[in-house]
């Protein structure tokens, strides 16, 4: 039961996050806004997810257990482009590329340094959720932020925090699942709050 278990939870984080950022990007393109999404909080993210991978792929992880992050890095460098397309930001792309292109090389130059930036990237992480929650209070409105994304962030959580007990069991991957998966849920409990308040206004 455990291997059916743990291939089921694979294949279907691997599914849900074919299409994580999808409704964000539809909401976005739609409005033909950026309203109410931070972009710092898609720069943090991005960072935390880059750190992720890197450290995946540096500890010869199996490649079941990170398959997912290309193709949530790629949603998510859509979804800046067209962010700061919408914001007439376009020219500061090419400085996100390089900084993101060079911190990809330094991360593992050392050892010491991909095992701290794993650390810090639990911070990182859950920073892009703060500040998405912040970007929310203080507009007192979920604008274009799509709580479908969310939710189906805090599915993939959940299901990360099942796969990373049954395969490499390592507590600095298992802490940084469990603080996402509950600034998740707050995040999509606050967008889904603003929403249900503007309708009543």
């Amino acid at each position: 039961m455990a291997p059916t278990l743990l291939e089921l939870a694979h294949w279907s984080t691997w599914a849900v996050c074919a299409v994580i950022k999808l409704p964000q990007l539809a909401a976005v393109l739609a409005a033909g806004s950026a309203r109410g999404v931070s972009v710092g909080s898609l720069l943090l993210e991005l960072a935390g997810f880059l750190v992720f991978l890197r450290y995946q792929i540096y500890y010869g992880y199996p490649l079941q257990t990170y398959l997912e992050y290309p193709i949530i890095i790629a949603q998510d460098v859509i979804l800046l482009l067209i962010i700061l397309r919408f914001s007439g930001n376009t020219k500061r792309a090419f400085f996100y590329a390089v900084t993101f292109w060079g911190g990809w090389y330094v991360l593992t130059l050392r050892k010491w340094i991909i095992d701290l930036a794993m650390n810090l990237c639990t911070l990182i992480s859950a920073a892009s959720k703060l500040a998405q929650l912040r970007c929310l209070w203080q507009t007192k409105d979920s604008g274009q932020v799509s709580a479908l994304t969310w939710t189906m962030s805090a599915y993939t959580c959940a299901t990360r925090i099942l796969t990373t007990v049954m395969t490499t069991n390592d507590v600095a991957v298992l802490i940084r699942f469990i603080v996402m998966l509950i600034l998740n849920v707050w995040v999509t409990a606050t967008i889904l709050h603003y929403r249900k308040t503007k309708k009543t206004d």
